[in-house]
């Protein structure tokens, strides 16, 4: 910001009505032929004060500011352009209880969970592409596949098949979300993509439709489109909105080892016979009324991964062991591998003592949701804690 000092009556020819604030920005400056009239150049702005130093004479100071002219012409270019460029929020999700209720005929599960979105999450950038035939994904880590394998790519090439949009993108993945955790990092940014590819066209789709869309790519991206909690049935693509059952400022950790769970394998070792027999409805009613309480939070995808990976079984026994009441729940989320510990941000103090937990990724979070029409905002650390405060952050090996 450049500004200029002018010690009135020596070099400034002014001529104002003190009382009258529309004259005030008009004048002439001595060696110039141009007059300014600062009224309407919001660019440049004045201030007026005695200066004791020159003899009580008034002093003026004329500031310009080139970086709001300049963003008042990006502006002005946005509006008569349409929209070039966006940025999203992509929040991952928990099931507070998953019970796998069958076998289907197509080969996949018929599931009852409580999903809840929280406030942990990716960023993602979009930006109009002059390509007419390819769309270009960027990321922060390693690993991540950035072709047609992802689901950004895939929900965006979705959404021009169903809508007849023309329009490519250039995305930059901000990743915060581990993979292979049961968090649903990829199926978020796959309805955070959807979404976005909808701003970009003027919002020409319903939400619903979108929600529906979704469900051919992925049975965790409908949920996305609830405002942040739902009871989910079918293959997790049958979304009901509810009421947040638990309430929003509830604290969490969540405590995710390097190791993924596949959740393919995870399936192929379910017995049914050994699932929870509790309705899942009275496992909502319950957790509406009474609270969030361990014997609500079951997860019937638990037994199975644990033995796809066994040091997950002991992982969360140990949580339970040191914790000594300090959670109200310890579960894991959706096919592993994160154990969330709910009622308290801090997870225990062997997962930093301990050298083979070194590598464990870590993060507080508690409960979100979105308003209608809008998409999901990130929090602020000052109200919700919602970023990672701990000294795990994601590794660069981020595995699939």
């Amino acid at each position: 910001m450049a500004s200029t000092h002018l010690l009135h009556g020596s070099i400034l020819s002014i001529s104002f009505n003190p009382t009258k604030r529309s004259d005030f920005p008009t004048f002439g400056i001595y060696g110039f032929n141009k007059k300014f009239n600062l009224g309407k150049n919001p660019s440049f702005k004045t201030m007026s004060c005695l200066n004791q130093s020159s003899g009580g004479r008034r002093q003026i100071e004329i500031v310009y500011d080139p970086e709001e002219r300049l963003n008042k012409l990006a502006d002005k270019v946005d509006k008569e352009a349409g929209l070039s460029r966006l940025t999203l929020f992509s929040p991952c999700k928990v099931n507070v209880f998953l019970r796998v209720t069958g076998k289907r005929e197509d080969g996949y599960h018929d599931l009852a969970s409580l999903f809840h979105v929280i406030s942990l999450g990716d960023k993602i950038k979009f930006s109009l592409s002059p390509s007419k035939s390819k769309d270009s994904l960027s990321t922060n880590v390693p690993g991540v596949p950035l072709d047609d394998r992802n689901l950004i790519i895939k929900a965006l090439k979705l959404y021009r098949k169903k809508t007849g949009s023309d329009k490519y993108f250039w995305i930059h993945l901000d990743k915060k979300v581990p993979t292979g955790a049961g968090l649903g990092g990829g199926s978020s940014n796959a309805a955070t993509a959807l979404w976005a590819a909808n701003q970009f066209s003027g919002g020409i789709a319903t939400e619903k439709e979108l929600q529906e869309w979704s469900g051919e790519i992925g049975s965790d991206i409908p949920f996305f489109f609830s405002r942040g909690a739902a009871f989910c049935t079918g293959r997790g693509e049958v979304v009901k909105d509810i009421p947040p059952p638990i309430p929003m400022d509830t604290p969490m950790v969540l405590i995710k080892p390097p190791e993924a769970c596949s959740t393919a394998q995870v399936y192929k070792r379910l017995r049914l016979d050994q699932t929870s027999k509790l309705d899942p409805l009275s496992l909502l009613e319950k957790m509406s009324s009474e609270g969030i309480s361990q014997d609500a939070c079951i997860n019937d995808l638990e037994s199975p991964a644990f033995e796809v990976l066994p040091s997950l079984r002991r992982l969360k026994q140990r949580i339970i062991a040191a914790s000594r009441g300090q959670y109200d729940a310890v579960f894991m989320s959706g096919s592993g591998s994160t154990i969330v510990g709910i009622g308290s941000p801090d997870p225990p103090q062997f997962l930093y003592d301990d050298e083979a937990y070194k590598d464990v990724f870590l993060s507080e979070a508690t409960f979100i949701t979105r308003e209608e029409n809008q998409w999901y905002l990130e929090p602020t650390s000052s109200t919700t804690g919602s970023v990672a405060e701990f000294s795990r952050p994601l590794s660069d090996g981020i595995t699939h």
